[in-house]
């Protein structure tokens, strides 16, 4: 508790010979030997107060008021030293050349100080002694294994989102398939085929569209890895609309129930007459396959050409030019004999998709077995809903349907593609056409992909699709390398802006590639 006293008329005893003290301290030795009667001293808590007098309790007497007056200097006189002590020591303070006196509390650190070593102290804690210090080569491992470690988990993130959002995890898309050929692999007037160095083929639609269906399913493998993932893989399935479901849940063509069903030889010679150019045209399309067989999460590396971004992806498959022969032969790495693409966009219930084949001639395999050319052979188009078909199968739409006039409605995008890429030279650029597709869509794409890796300065390919399914509108690019590492993506690039203010957003710097 705070204790008060009020003095009298008290003259206390001379001091011993003067002393040196500190000019605080004899100030307050000077203001002790002064009357007691106009202060009152505050409680010991307070180095020292003093107030005007007023009412106070009865006088003290004048030795214990003595003593309490001398404890009082002697402390505030410690205080006072102690204030020096702090000056002091603010002196040495280096001087901030940077202080900001918005902030006049920020420490600064001195890191030209060789006494200064880290922020978290001085000790061994967090950085090991020099002794017992990775060497550069552990220390390259280390650093390896932590990138890996990411890459692993950039590896299931993609896988799991091509499950999810593009096969929607096991469920069906019914589409319409539109097939288009290039005149490059049709037989010529001459017998021949018209693939040409640089003439742009042309290309012929299918009679009628292919009804597919189309999904996507997990399943488990062996392993012996720790990572969840590594015990899974992705398997593709497309069939058409003629193959019969029976009760056991196996398919089969209605075309061998057909043959099966007529006994004699002159009967099944009729049959096969009635299997016209489309079941012939499914027949091709439905037995390339642009997918891994097992695809895993390995594969969505990008050396692979598989990736998914936002609602696009990209899933890639080659056949090596020399079948892959070789302890060491890389099966990601060309020159490629075939060469297969796919790349789509998914909007609500909707999906719409490339599948383009390349292929190298066999006359220009032959003559340049090191690095042929590959041209493009067949590109189909891939118009799908989710869990029914967009339209009927007589080709009417249903007028109310958005769906519908966005797969099948006038052809092209608006203004052409969004952001046209950068194509190279003259000379590479030559090799690309720009189709307009039903559904408001573009699609520009190399009809013919040098391999040699010295062609166009090494500079690669890029494959564009742009659509407006709604109120937004899309474009996905798909970059690839050149040379022999043609599979490898450079980038899959997801452009997108709200379709009708597309033309005061679009890109004027000329097309430009993204930062890797």
């Amino acid at each position: 508790p705070a204790s008060r006293c009020k003095g009298t008329h008290f003259h206390p005893p001379p001091f011993p010979p003067p002393m040196k003290l500190p000019r605080a301290a004899a100030a307050l030795l000077a203001l002790a030997a002064a009357p007691a009667s106009a202060f009152v001293v505050a409680p010991p808590s307070a180095a020292f107060v003093v107030a005007p007098a007023a009412t106070r309790a009865p006088s003290s007497s004048p030795s214990s008021l003595r003593s309490r007056r001398a404890a009082i200097v002697l402390r505030a006189a410690a205080a006072a030293d102690d204030d020096d002590d702090d000056e002091d020591d603010e002196d040495e303070k280096p001087v901030n050349p940077y202080a900001d006196p918005n902030y006049p509390d920020l420490e600064f650190i001195n890191y030209s100080d060789p006494e200064y070593q880290v922020d978290q102290g001085v000790s061994d804690e967090f950085f090991p002694a020099t002794s017992s210090a990775l060497s550069e080569e552990d220390a390259f491992e280390k650093v390896e294994e932590m990138r890996e470690d990411r890459r692993k988990r950039n590896d299931e993130y993609q896988f799991e989102t091509y499950h999810e959002k593009m096969l929607r995890e096991g469920e069906e898309f019914r589409g319409e398939w539109t097939v288009y050929r290039t005149s490059t692999f049709l037989p010529g007037d001459d017998g021949g085929n018209g693939a040409t160095d640089h003439g742009m083929p042309k290309l012929v639609k299918a009679r009628k569209a292919m009804r597919v269906i189309s999904s996507g399913r997990k399943i488990s493998v062996e392993t012996d890895s720790n990572w969840r993932v590594d015990g899974e893989r992705i398997v593709h399935e497309e069939r058409t609309e003629s193959h019969e479901e029976s009760p056991d849940g196996s398919t089969k063509d209605v075309s061998v129930s057909l043959e099966e069903t007529f006994g004699s030889d002159e009967d099944k010679r009729a049959v096969e007459t009635v299997i016209s150019e489309q079941e012939q045209t499914e027949r091709e399309i439905l037995g390339n396959r642009y997918w891994p067989e097992e695809m895993s999460s390995y594969d969505f590396r990008g050396h692979q050409g598989i990736m998914c971004v936002g609602n696009s992806y990209t899933i890639c498959e080659t056949v090596p030019l020399n079948g892959g022969e070789g302890e060491t032969a890389d099966p990601h790495t060309g020159p490629f004999l075939e060469y297969k693409a796919e790349l789509g966009l998914q909007y609500k219930r909707m999906r719409f998709r490339l599948k383009l084949d390349y292929r190298a001639l066999e006359a220009a395999a032959e003559a340049d077995a090191t690095a042929p050319p590959l041209y493009l052979r067949s590109m189909t188009v891939c118009r799908e809903t989710r869990e029914r078909w967009p339209r009927h199968s007589d080709g009417r739409t249903d007028v109310e349907d958005a769906s519908s006039a966005a797969l099948f409605g006038p052809p092209g995008a608006e203004g052409g593609l969004y952001d046209p890429p950068l194509v190279g030279d003259d000379d590479q650029a030559s090799r690309y056409m720009l189709l307009d597709l039903e559904g408001g869509a573009t699609v520009l794409l190399p009809y013919r992909m040098d391999q040699c890796p010295n062609k166009f300065d090494g500079n690669g390919w890029v494959t564009s699709l742009d659509w407006t399914p709604g109120r937004l509108r899309y474009q996905v690019d798909r970059k690839v390398l050149g040379g022999a590492q043609l599979k490898g993506l450079r980038t899959l690039e997801l452009s997108e802006v709200v379709g009708a203010e597309a033309e005061q957003w679009r890109p004027k710097d000329g097309g430009s590639n993204m930062r890797q």
